[in-house]
């Protein structure tokens, strides 16, 4: 049962005594007054110098009806001023959501602060996410002309390899990452992948390097694009044009595949599976990544 103490009986924070025990939807805490009240412009402030009413529980503990999980980074900064988050934290959404219905505005800033100057990277993710990648390759001869004057032509021909690779990812905001990561180098410049198909969970890249040999007015005949990647060490600071300072191109599906182990072991996945040959993981024609 729940009673509710008015700000008519207990107009000031005498009302309350050291230590203070707090039950945070079902998370108790004990901690003192003066932490509480650190920020005076805050709801836990108001509710701690009488300001408010609170509600307390069949044990006495003043009953806060929030997240009682992240509540505890929120105690953590009013003792010490600093936000501390483990490695892999993956609930800032919800841990500004509840800062902000406490209004701790210091602590607010530092989490925007935070965001601002993370890498571009997830931090997180539901653990046993699954990443299955199939790849293919084929070569491709085309036949086209020179022209070398006004009527004079030589007929060339010209091999190129079209790379096609399908993720699947169980975890879609990895995929969005992804789009973020990679683009495509067309005639028109660079553009970022279509994430239409992520509803299904799925992303598909298509690509096909430009040979040497072949002019860049045969390639852009063809609709052909490559495929570039960014430096992960790009942060959100950066406009998108120095991101796209940044890119390097992926020739062959061996650099591909490199970066797309480099992206999705940073985000905590593990290799589990490989095909045809788990000792030759960069000419693999498939591979399955398992979040752990």
């Amino acid at each position: 049962m729940l009673n509710l103490n008015s700000s008519d009986d207990n107009s000031n924070r005498n009302s309350f005594q050291d230590p203070v025990s707090l039950n945070v939807g079902g998370e108790i805490y004990t901690t003192t007054l003066d932490t509480l009240t650190r920020c005076r412009d805050s709801m836990l402030g108001a509710m701690f110098t009488g300001q408010i009413p609170v509600l307390r529980d069949d044990r006495g503990n003043v009953f806060i009806d929030r997240d009682g999980k992240v509540f505890r980074y929120i105690l953590n900064y009013l003792r010490s001023s600093s936000l501390d988050l483990p490695a892999g934290f993956s609930e800032l959404s919800l841990l500004r959501r509840e800062v902000d219905f406490f209004q701790i505005r210091p602590l607010l800033e530092e989490i925007c602060h935070f965001e601002a100057t993370m890498p571009l990277s997830l931090k997180g993710g539901p653990l046993g996410a699954m990443i299955i990648v199939n790849v293919d390759s084929k070569v491709r001869v085309l036949h086209f002309n020179l022209r070398h004057g006004p009527e004079n032509y030589e007929l060339r021909t010209c091999s190129v390899r079209a790379f096609t690779v399908d993720i699947f990812c169980t975890w879609k905001a990895f995929l969005a990452l992804l789009c973020e990561r990679f683009f495509f180098r067309t005639s028109k410049g660079l553009k970022s992948p279509n994430p239409c198909n992520l509803r299904q969970n799925r992303l598909k890249l298509e690509w096909v390097p430009r040979p040497d040999e072949l002019p860049q007015d045969q390639y852009d005949k063809h609709c052909y694009q490559g495929l570039t990647v960014s430096n992960p060490e790009v942060t959100q600071l950066d406009d998108i044009t120095n991101r796209h300072r940044n890119l390097c191109d992926v020739t062959d599906m061996q650099g591909f595949v490199e970066e797309l182990l480099k992206v999705s072991l940073a985000e905590g996945f593990k290799v589990d599976l490989v095909t045809p040959d788990p000792a030759e993981i960069l000419n693999c024609t498939s591979l399955r990544l398992v979040k752990c």
